[in-house]
This record gives structure tokens, C-alpha cells and sequence, in this order.
């Protein structure tokens, strides 16, 4: 089990192949990267900058990771999160989760991004043509993590 925070770029055909390397219980991979957009609440985006705290950000981490190996049959997972200042088209985070099962492989990654985007602390901030402003929580990602019930 893997977490990173980084400011680096990641690969996530190298990532996957790691996970893989040596094993043969594997027998499904589920993968999510998301990426920057150059639009976001009908703004253009040229830019977003990713703070979070070292050492709080990764408990965190850690914690939504724990909660996803009591919920389900996990073999292996890499949850990688850029920091840092980054444009549209970048990547931004990695959630590969690897299991006996594919169900067992897409609940879990799916919950790992839900439960990250709600319960992380990242700080997000845009930057625009009319200027730089933070982005808020959305309810719909309040929804989306709902729906898994309390860990």
C-alpha cells in the first residue's frame, strides 16, 4: 500500500506495473487519475495550485486508505496526490486499487475518490482570467460520499 504526495508528475501505466510486479493473485487492477480542466463554474482556468499540510494530509490519507482494506478484499493500492502549481491537462491524482476481484477493485477505488474528495485536506486555488480565487467544496461530491454511509 502506497501514498504519496508529490509535486512530480506521475506515471500511471509504471504505477500499475509495480503493483503488478511479482504477483500473480492479483486479478483486477481498478484505476482513477483525474486531471486539471481549463474550465471550472463557467470560468476559464489557466492554473491551480494544490496545498496541503505535510504530515496531516498523509494521516488522512492513511486513514480513508485503512477504511477502504476494512470494507473490502484489497491486495494492493497507490493513491498518488499532486501538490504544487499545475495547468490544464495535468494530472492530479491516482487512485489504482488491486484486488482478487474486480468489484472488490472498482467499490474501493471509487470510494477512495469520494472519501478524498471530501475528506482530504488539499487547498485549491484557480487561477483565472478575471484573477485568483479558491475553490469551495461542492455539494455533489458531499452527495457522492454520502452514499458509502459513515466508515
Amino acid at each position: 500500500m502506497k501514498i504519496r504526495v508529490q509535486t512530480a508528475v506521475f506515471d500511471l501505466g509504471a504505477e500499475v506495473d509495480a503493483m503488478r510486479q511479482g504477483r500473480t493473485d492479483i486479478g483486477a487492477i481498478a484505476s482513477f487519475v483525474g486531471l486539471a480542466r481549463d474550465m471550472n463554474d463557467g470560468a476559464g482556468v489557466t492554473a491551480m495550485t494544490l496545498e496541503h499540510y505535510p504530515g496531516m494530509t498523509e494521516k488522512a490519507l492513511n486513514a480513508l486508505l485503512d477504511e477502504a482494506r476494512a470494507r473490502w478484499a484489497l491486495l494492493d493500492v497507490t493513491l498518488i496526490h499532486r501538490v504544487g502549481r499545475l495547468l490544464p491537462g495535468d494530472p492530479i491524482v491516482l487512485v489504482a486499487v488491486a484486488s482478487s476481484h474486480r468489484g472488490d477493485a472498482f467499490a474501493a477505488c471509487e470510494y477512495l475518490m469520494d472519501a478524498l474528495k471530501t475528506r482530504a485536506p488539499f487547498w485549491k486555488k484557480e487561477e483565472t482570467p478575471q484573477g485568483e480565487r479558491w475553490v469551495e467544496a461542492r455539494a455533489s461530491d458531499d452527495a457522492a460520499a454520502a452514499r458509502w454511509g459513515e466508515p
